[in-house]
């Protein structure tokens, strides 16, 4: 059972989204809130394994309440999906700095949301090939922070391989047909770059990939 925490200030998109998710025989909605520290407190007291949280919340807005659970070891099992109400909110990057797994557009159809929902629980990020190219356009625009974490170093040739193949969004069954091996292969080259990097998820491996200069917006690795 996937165990789902919503936070929206507006009470049509939560319930409509319960009444979706909760007609999953494997979804379950297990609380609601409306503001950004009430949200908070209900998912340290729930620990679902995705939150659905709205980028923009009275109070503490969705991107510090996503840094929070980022940073709470007890909630690192939490993935966050943020909400929001355009295609490519403009804060987006930050909601993705900020520890979330990826974001959904409020109207998102139905079946969409159900695989979002179980997508994100299983640890895979929410980058759609059209959400990732504007994501390589805003790093495009401005330069690497010069942040290169000392695991990066640590990184085989192939799990570098592997980092950039996924921020350019390739899923692991793409990466498997790429670099022709199995998908299992895949993932697990993924889980481990995952490890040596300190990523919750592969949403947080895509930015560090740009963020750090590993891959460059337009060209391959660095």
């Amino acid at each position: 059972m996937i165990r789902v925490v919503l936070v929206d200030d507006q009470a049509l998109v939560r319930g409509g989204f319960r009444a979706l998710l909760d007609a999953e025989d494997d979804i379950e909605v297990v609380a609601e809130a409306a503001d950004g520290m009430a949200g908070l407190a209900t998912i340290g007291e729930h620990v679902p394994d995705v939150a659905l949280v709205d980028i923009r919340l009275p109070g503490l807005d969705g991107i510090a309440a996503t840094r929070r659970v980022a940073t709470d070891a007890r909630l690192s099992g939490v993935h966050v999906v943020m909400l929001t109400n355009y295609g490519f909110d403009e804060y987006v990057f930050d909601a993705l700095r900020a520890g979330a797994s990826g974001f959904l557009v409020k109207d998102i159809e139905p079946v969409d949301l159900l695989h979002s929902v179980r997508v994100a629980a299983r640890g895979d990020a929410l980058l759609s090939p059209g959400i990732t190219r504007r994501l390589m356009e805003t790093f495009a625009a401005r330069p690497p922070s010069g942040r290169h974490p000392a695991a990066l170093d640590g990184l085989t040739p192939r799990e570098r391989e592997v980092v950039a193949l996924v921020a350019r969004g390739m899923s692991n069954d793409e990466l498997a047909g790429h670099m022709v091996i199995s998908p299992a292969t895949a993932k697990t080259h993924v889980s481990r770059a995952m490890t040596k990097l300190g990523a919750r998820d592969r949403a947080q491996l895509v930015v560090l990939a740009y963020e750090s200069g590993l891959v460059v917006p337009g060209g391959g690795p660095s």
